[in-house]
């Protein structure tokens, strides 16, 4: 079984936040296969969903950003799951608006979120799928910028974006990481904003 894991905050003041592309992400994701995610159960919100004949279990931590990995740990304890099939979706201010990185492992970046999966797992071996939302204004606080939501000129490329991350995350598990990275990872045509 694959997890693939979105991560965002709770409630409906979040909802439309750059921090939320994770949840959105996820949300599309269960769309395209014929579910919505509903169900509580691991301090989340869950689905599960089939993507090439692989049963795939989606989960939106409903912790709050910062205790992620601990939805994380009570389904693996459930559902036995392995930190090497599982995929994080999350938001990164690091890429450019309308990028997405794919790799396995490596550090958390200071991303809260990605630092409790991390402590959690016990491992930084599971998938990332890094979605860009930018970088503050010349002198604007970060925490601010990531809770903000997207401008209205900004949302063609939202949009544009959130389906490239769940074409992306649906070739990662039908195919495998190499080629999803090989497509996912260069800079792509996207809508101009307004």
């Amino acid at each position: 079984m694959f997890c693939v894991v979105g991560l965002g905050n709770p409630g409906e003041e979040y909802s439309g936040t750059r921090h939320n592309v994770g949840f959105r992400v996820l949300d599309d994701l269960a769309a395209a296969t014929g579910t919505s995610i509903r169900r509580s159960q691991y301090r989340a919100l869950t689905a599960t969903a089939r993507i090439c004949r692989t049963e795939v279990l989606l989960l939106k931590p409903q912790t709050y950003m910062n205790h992620s990995g601990a939805s994380w740990r009570a389904a693996a304890t459930s559902e036995a799951l392995d930190p090497e099939r599982t995929v994080v979706v999350y938001d990164d201010v690091d890429l450019d608006l309308g990028r997405l990185r794919l790799r396995r492992g490596g550090g958390s970046g200071g991303h809260r979120g990605i630092e409790s999966l991390i402590e959690e797992m016990g491992s930084s071996a599971f998938v990332r799928c890094r979605v860009g939302i930018g970088r503050p204004a010349e002198g604007g606080d970060a925490a601010e910028h990531v809770l903000s939501p997207f401008e209205p000129e900004e949302l063609p490329l939202v949009d544009a974006q959130i389906a490239r991350a769940v074409d992306a995350v649906r070739t990662l598990i039908c195919r495998d990481l190499t080629v999803a990275m090989n497509e996912f990872n260069v800079a792509p045509d996207l809508p101009a904003s307004a």
